[in-house]
């Protein structure tokens, strides 16, 4: 496989695009420190791994050809998007940060893996994604490509891991400064509500 550290890189410029998983993630660990981005990284990235079973197994070729499949999914992720907003802003209107601190432990670690790993499960343009790139750097001529693919997307899973990873020790450190400040924190939660809505309407919206 030649074109690996092509992949790579191209990877990576995908990752870094602003998405659900890389500002839920930033989000996540600006409002409760590092320990929770980087949960929510590790839910992102183990999401992935549905993706890539779609793909290898054939399941995501059927989703692009059947469009109620792929629209059911659209619609129930930028559902459950626009959910998690208005869950964040419904407890920042009622002056409830979600920072770690001692009279408020925030949103369970638990809850925060599942929502990350539901929010990428559901993200349709995910699934179109790793069927439409994949196969790029996948060679039949050298056969076993569900294997090419297989090591493609672990390829892809690990660098997303490590860059979300990134994401959350860096928004951990810049949110311990706002969390010591209740007004700030609530805020922040403001702030994160109405980008999740946004991006659950963005993703309801045609191409």
């Amino acid at each position: 496989m030649p074109d690996i550290f092509l992949f790579l890189l191209a990877a990576m410029t995908l990752t870094l695009a602003p998405g659900p998983d890389n500002i839920y993630v930033l989000t996540r660990g600006i409002a409760q420190g590092k320990k929770a981005g980087l949960v929510a990284a590790a839910g992102f990235s183990s999401g992935l791994i549905f993706h890539t079973l779609l793909a290898v197994l054939g399941f995501a070729a059927l989703i692009k050809a059947y469009p109620p499949a792929y629209h059911a999914l659209q619609y129930a992720g930028a559902a459950y998007l626009a959910y998690l907003g208005y869950r964040t802003l419904r407890s920042a209107s009622a002056g409830i940060a979600l920072a770690a601190d001692e009279g408020n432990p925030g949103v369970p670690l638990q809850r925060i893996y599942w929502q990350s790993v539901l929010a990428n499960m559901l993200n349709p343009k995910v699934t179109l994604f790793f069927i439409a790139f994949l196969p790029q750097f996948v060679h039949p001529d050298a056969g076993h490509v569900p294997l090419q693919m297989l090591i493609l997307a672990l390829v892809f899973i690990l660098q997303a891991f490590a860059i979300f990873s990134a994401i959350a020790l860096f928004s951990g450190a810049v949110g311990a400064y706002f969390r010591r400040r209740a007004s700030a924190s609530v805020h922040l939660n403001r702030l994160a509500g109405c980008a999740f809505i946004g991006l659950g309407i963005r993703m309801a919206l045609p191409e």
